[in-house]
């Protein structure tokens, strides 16, 4: 009754505080840490302690999951080498160097188990980031590396982690030993995550039944995460390439209701989570200051060592950008050459004749690879990463979930664990309330602003067209879209293309700041035919996903309206 209790009251002051952190203009994590930490000094208030296996295997799949689905696999593409460099080679550097550091300042640790503290404080916690940077309204490209970085860096860390325990107790014979380990753990969670995917997507495609595609879709993350993890691979890796797979897949696999369902779930399932574990952060610190043995090392001394790490980590992160951002515009000048030789060699196949059907598939491919490199090089273009988006994502190191699991999660015979976990939380708090606290104020000094209102309204107005003429081809013989043998009425025919028209009249005149209407009730019939066209659409708006010539963001709002239309033309029970 009293656990029961004690949740109940957790959610509703998560609830509460996210409703005023709105107005105030700060991210509610940051204010739940402090909220959690006032409140631990309360009397008759119990220790909290929660189990790190509770967080790494009941929390953080589902919180990862419920982030991988909402990130565009096209977004997570053309960023890959960004989110590469900060979320696997910048958390190992941070990890070393930080271990080095733990390493000089404590004699009785030995290198392997400083470095599996480095490891526990390396990746950043983007929860905050990108809430703060989504409210700003910043670029588009920098929410993706901030989001990337966030699911790719856990992996890296606790891979890196479980190794360097390893090493620390003697398990591994040779450094070749931790980088066969390091390899071997994300290829399997790669495959493991891309084989639960299919799996799963292809079961819940055959469902009709909310309730059941729900229940299955709850359970994924750790049908990823388990296997992966017996096998010896990285769980957090293969929950995220499965949560990937899954998203993207869902605008072709998923109904529309389906869509719609996992998208409140994911969203209330990641908003609970993430913000529970923040406010789990300030009601343990009290605790972790209780039990840290002044014989070895004092809570003061332990307190200004997280501080020195997170100087040397902000200062590390800082430094990677510089390099990071020459290395991106290179690579842009690199596609584009790249570029420009295909569309040649496309043009000679052309000219020699596309004599044989292999040849034209051959060509055909070529021309939509040629289109998507485009399409690529525009965005990457119009969306450059300047040295004041460097800055941005330099500041946007706060730790958080992950560094509050992981720290725990050391040996019990490791040297300074109390110390070591204390370092950590203060590692996680002081970025926190430093770093995100100072971020929105540091997003306005440096002007940085992403496309407004007017822009994305506009594409996702000229994406509804585009779609709505592929849509608008099926009428030309609404006869096959039917499965009756009667003449279909051409007042319904009329109908269904200008309730067409009217949704792209009604972007438009969104774009001008004009009223919204509503649309009439169908018939059957209508419904059907309405229904088809949607369906053309649909594969419309996909080959323009993976043409890439459109913003993800615009292209998930036309996959929205599309949805909540064909749930609104599904038959009701009865009709057949």
């Amino acid at each position: 009754m009293e656990l029961a209790l004690l949740a109940v009251i957790g959610v509703a002051l998560i609830v509460t505080v996210a409703a005023f952190s709105k107005r105030l203009g700060i991210a509610a994590p940051l204010i739940l840490v402090v909220v959690g930490l006032g409140l631990s000094y309360l009397p008759g208030l119990p220790t909290f302690t929660v189990p790190h296996d509770v967080i790494l295997m009941g929390v953080l799949p589902p919180l990862l999951y419920a982030a991988a689905v909402n990130v565009p696999v096209v977004d997570f593409r053309r960023n890959f080498g960004a989110i590469s460099s900060l979320s696997v080679f910048l958390v190992l550097f941070s990890a070393f160097a930080t271990g080095l550091l733990l390493y000089i300042l404590l004699p009785n640790l030995n290198f392997a188990a400083a470095v599996a503290l480095g490891a526990v404080v390396s990746p950043p916690d983007a929860v905050a980031a990108t809430s703060i940077g989504k409210k700003l309204g910043l670029p588009p490209r920098l929410v993706t590396v901030l989001e990337g970085e966030g699911l790719v860096n856990d992996a890296t860390a606790l891979v890196l982690l479980r190794s360097a325990i390893a090493a620390s107790a003697g398990g591994l014979a040779s450094v070749w030993d931790g980088v066969a380990d390091f390899g071997f753990a994300v290829v399997a969670a790669v495959v493991v995550g891309l084989l639960v995917g299919f799996v799963t997507v292809f079961i819940r495609s055959k469902l009709h039944d909310p309730v059941l595609d729900t229940a299955i879709s709850f359970v994924v993350p750790f049908l990823a995460f388990i296997p992966a993890e017996e096998l010896g691979a990285s769980g957090v890796l293969a929950v995220v390439v499965a949560g990937l797979y899954t998203g993207h897949r869902a605008g072709a696999a998923f109904s529309a209701q389906a869509r719609i369902n996992d998208s409140v779930n994911w969203h209330t399932v990641q908003f609970l989570l993430e913000n529970g574990v923040f406010l789990l952060m300030g009601l343990e610190i009290r605790f972790l200051v209780e039990n840290v043995d002044p014989a070895l090392l004092t809570v003061r001394e332990a307190v200004m060592i997280g501080l020195a790490v997170t100087a040397l980590l902000i200062v590390i992160r800082f430094a990677w950008m510089g390099p990071l951002i020459l290395f991106l515009r290179a690579k842009v000048g690199y596609q584009e050459r790249r570029t420009s030789r295909f569309r040649t060699a496309l043009d000679r196949m052309s000219a020699r004749g596309l004599a044989d059907a292999r040849t034209q598939r051959r060509h055909t491919r070529g021309e939509e690879l040629y289109r998507r490199r485009q399409a690529d090089i525009a965005q990457l273009r119009s969306e450059g990463l300047d040295w004041r988006g460097g800055v941005v994502i330099g500041w946007s190191g706060m730790r958080g979930v992950v560094t509050l699991a992981a720290a725990q999660s050391l040996p019990e015979a490791t040297p300074y664990r109390e110390q070591l976990v204390l370092i950590a939380f203060t590692v996680a708090v002081v970025t926190l309330l430093l770093q995100g606290g100072t971020l929105p104020w540091v997003i306005q000094m440096l002007g940085v602003r992403g496309r407004n209102a007017a822009e994305d309204q506009r594409d996702l107005a000229t994406l509804l067209d585009q779609i709505s003429d592929a849509g608008l081809k099926v009428l030309e013989d609404p006869a096959k879209c039917l499965d009756q043998d009667t003449d279909v009425d051409p007042d319904v025919v009329e109908r269904v293309r200008q309730s067409t028209f009217l949704r792209s009249e009604l972007a438009w005149e969104r774009v001008k700041a004009l009223g919204i209407g509503t649309s009439p009730t169908p018939q059957l019939q209508y419904r059907e035919l309405r229904r088809a066209v949607v369906d053309a659409e649909r594969n419309a708006l996909l080959q323009a996903r993976r043409e890439g010539h459109f913003p993800s963001r615009t292209l998930a709002d036309a996959q929205r309206l599309l949805d909540l239309e064909e749930s609104r033309l599904r038959p009701r029970l009865g009709e057949h």
